[in-house]
């Protein structure tokens, strides 16, 4: 877990995340669109109320990058809510500064689909591009405030992906 800003007082966000493996154990990554850094990530985000989080990240996925719940598998789940916080700067400005951080419920689900059916270009577009990537390469290429969270995800579902 990210270490927390000791004096930050403020709840974290309940959020989910999904690791979606292509055939290959590949996962998905998008660009953010706003980020003038390379800074990759999964489909990501908020639970609304009354929500459960499996369904909240099926949501997210859909909305995030096209692809539809049922060409999903969800092959595993995360034993626990894993946290980050955001840069002290950063915590200011997201969520109208409501929260430090995010606490995630993470997804890993198997890829049923083509890459045709992988469509960025939503109502909302989150991302400005996208890959297939090694999934233990996640770390690396995720925004440096979010790694710690992005290596926990990796040691947990480790034994399930091969690459």
């Amino acid at each position: 877990m990210s270490a927390p800003h000791d004096s930050d007082t403020r709840p974290y966000r309940d959020g989910v995340g999904i690791a979606l493996l292509n055939a290959d154990d590949l996962v998905f990554v998008g660009q953010r669109i706003d980020q003038t850094a390379e800074a990759w990530q999964m489909p990501q985000g908020g639970i609304d109320p009354g929500e459960d989080p499996l369904a909240a990240a099926l949501r997210e996925m859909e909305e995030e990058i096209g692809v539809r719940p049922d060409l999903a598998e969800v092959i595993a789940e995360s034993r626990g809510w894993l946290h980050y916080d955001l840069p002290p700067d950063l915590a200011a400005r997201v969520w109208q500064g409501r929260y430090r951080g995010q606490r995630q419920k993470w997804y890993l689900a198997r890829f049923r689909g083509r890459d045709a059916d992988i469509n960025i270009a939503t109502a909302h577009p989150e991302f400005n591009e996208w890959r297939w990537a090694p999934f233990r390469s996640l770390p690396d290429i995720i925004v440096p405030f979010k790694r710690p969270i992005y290596e926990l995800i990796v040691a947990e579902f480790a034994d399930r992906v091969r690459t």
